[in-house]
C-alpha cells in the first residue's frame, strides 16, 4: 500500500478518535446542564458535586444528584458505590434524617442520585454536616462537609410524636407544581428508629381536609385519602385546588388499626388540624 493511502487512513482514524473524545466529553458535562451546583466536598483524592434544580438545600424533601471527579485525571467516576450521612449537630446531641440509598440515574454514565429530608434548620442555615462513605475499584473512600440548609417558605416538613410516643418525619414530596384541578398528593412518612436512623413507616392512613385560611377557611370537593403505595414507599391521595393561593392541608394520621395517631377533624371551633403542611401557588 502506498504511503499516501496509509497516511490518509491514519488520519481519518484519529480525527474519528477525536470527534469520539469529544462527543463523549461533551455528553458527560452535559449530564447535568438542567441542574444547578449546590457546592463540592473534597478530599485529597476527589471532587464529589452535588446539584438539584434550585442550587440549594432546604427543609422539606431534597432530590440530589451527584458526581466524583478524580482530582488527579480531572475525570468523572463511572463505577462507585456510594453511601451518605446528613447529621445536624444540635446544642447537646446530634440525630440525622430520612434519607434515600444512593443509586446510578438511569441513563447517566456518571450521575448518582437519591435524596434527603432535613425536618429542621437554623435561621442562618448552620448546624448541618454531610459526609459521603464511597468505594471505586475497592478502594474505599470518605469527604465530609459543613453544609447550608435553608428554611422553606411554607411548611413541607414536620417532624411531631405520635398518640404511640413515637417520633415520626412527615415531608410534603408533590405536587411539586400545583394547579386548579385535582392534583395528586404524595408525601413521605418515616419513624426516627434511633437518633441516625428513619425507616419509612408502612400501611399507615391520612385523612386529608385542605383549607384556604384567607378565604373563609373553606375547603373543596373529590378529596380522598391518603394510602400507602408500597412500590414508590410514599403516601398518594388526591388533592383538589379550586383556586389560588395559600392552602392548608390538615391531616389526621391513624396507624394500621386504625388508631388515631395525630391531628383533629376541622371544625368551626377547630380552624387547623395540629399536623399539617403547607403550599401557594
Amino acid at each position: 500500500m502506498k504511503l499516501k493511502y496509509i497516511i490518509s487512513i491514519l488520519c481519518v482514524v484519529l480525527f474519528t478518535l477525536s470527534c469520539s473524545t469529544d462527543d463523549d466529553t461533551n455528553s458527560i458535562l452535559n449530564e447535568v446542564e438542567d441542574l444547578i451546583k449546590i457546592q463540592d466536598i473534597n478530599n485529597n483524592t476527589h471532587t464529589i458535586e452535588f446539584f438539584n434544580k434550585t442550587g440549594k438545600f432546604e427543609t422539606g424533601y431534597n432530590a440530589i444528584s451527584l458526581r466524583i471527579k478524580d482530582n488527579t485525571t480531572d475525570t468523572y467516576v463511572e463505577n462507585a458505590s456510594l453511601n451518605w450521612i446528613p447529621v445536624m449537630q444540635m446544642p447537646t446531641t446530634a440525630h440525622s434524617s430520612p434519607k434515600s440509598e444512593i443509586s446510578k440515574t438511569i441513563g447517566m454514565k456518571t450521575v448518582y442520585e437519591g435524596f434527603i429530608v432535613y425536618q429542621m434548620a437554623n435561621l442562618d442555615g448552620s448546624g448541618w454536616s454531610l459526609s459521603i462513605d464511597y468505594t471505586i475499584d475497592g478502594n474505599t473512600y470518605n469527604a465530609s462537609s459543613d453544609i447550608v440548609v435553608m428554611q422553606s417558605e411554607f411548611q413541607n416538613v414536620t417532624s411531631f410524636t405520635g398518640a404511640d410516643e413515637k417520633r415520626y418525619v412527615l415531608v410534603l414530596r408533590a405536587p411539586e407544581e400545583p394547579k386548579i384541578a385535582i392534583n395528586r398528593l404524595k408525601v413521605g412518612l418515616f419513624t426516627m428508629e434511633t437518633m441516625m436512623s428513619f425507616p419509612v413507616v408502612e400501611a399507615f392512613r391520612m385523612t386529608l381536609d385542605p383549607r384556604m385560611p384567607g378565604m373563609g377557611n373553606h375547603s373543596s370537593p373529590n378529596n380522598t385519602d391518603l394510602t400507602y403505595n408500597s412500590a414508590k414507599q410514599l403516601y398518594e391521595g388526591n388533592l383538589s385546588l379550586t383556586m389560588t393561593g395559600y392552602w392548608v392541608l390538615n391531616l389526621q394520621l391513624l396507624n394500621a388499626a386504625g388508631e388515631l395517631l395525630k391531628g383533629e377533624p376541622i371544625t368551626e371551633d377547630h380552624p387547623k388540624s395540629s399536623l399539617y403542611l403547607e403550599l401557594e401557588f
